[in-house]
């Protein structure tokens, strides 16, 4: 699965950036804001959707064709991010507090086991969505949609 049902309502046109390329946007270390996002066109996005980034050579050549594309239409270098050894959204061991909390105001709990059993996309997918920046209104709904609630 490309996207989440709670994407529904944008990736269609793919005017907002999905959870799986700000999924590679992490692992590769590239900083894209939406404004970079809405001037490439909808082939490029598309593309950045289903290119692999998880093998290092595959990780280099999606940071190098991202940063390609920001310098392409913006005349911009590509703001880059330092890269999380050990990214939260892999250890399926620990429920990171952010999720705990979020989900707690939901009046969720969220065992480890349910924690454990989720894809690391939805792992990523959830901390993203409890960051304090990011519209939260897709947290219920995610966790919904990854059978989350008792």
């Amino acid at each position: 699965m490309t996207f989440f049902n709670f994407e529904a309502d944008f990736v269609d046109s793919l005017r907002c950036i999905p959870m799986i390329v700000r999924l590679k946007l992490d692992t590769c270390g590239v900083k894209l804001k939406l404004a970079e996002w809405n001037h490439f066109t909808q082939p490029e996005c598309e593309q950045l959707v289903e290119l692999l980034c998880e093998k290092s050579t595959e990780i280099t050549a999606y940071k190098d064709y991202v940063s390609q594309l920001i310098f392409q239409h913006t005349k911009n270098e590509a703001s880059l991010l330092s890269i999380d050894p050990h990214p939260p959204w892999l250890n399926d061991r620990e429920i990171p507090p952010s999720i705990t909390t979020k989900a707690t105001e939901q009046q969720v709990n969220i065992t480890l086991a349910q924690w454990a059993n989720l894809t690391p996309l939805q792992r990523f997918a959830l901390i993203k969505l409890t960051r304090s920046q990011h519209e939260n209104n897709n947290f219920l709904p995610a966790l919904k949609e990854f059978e989350l609630l008792n």
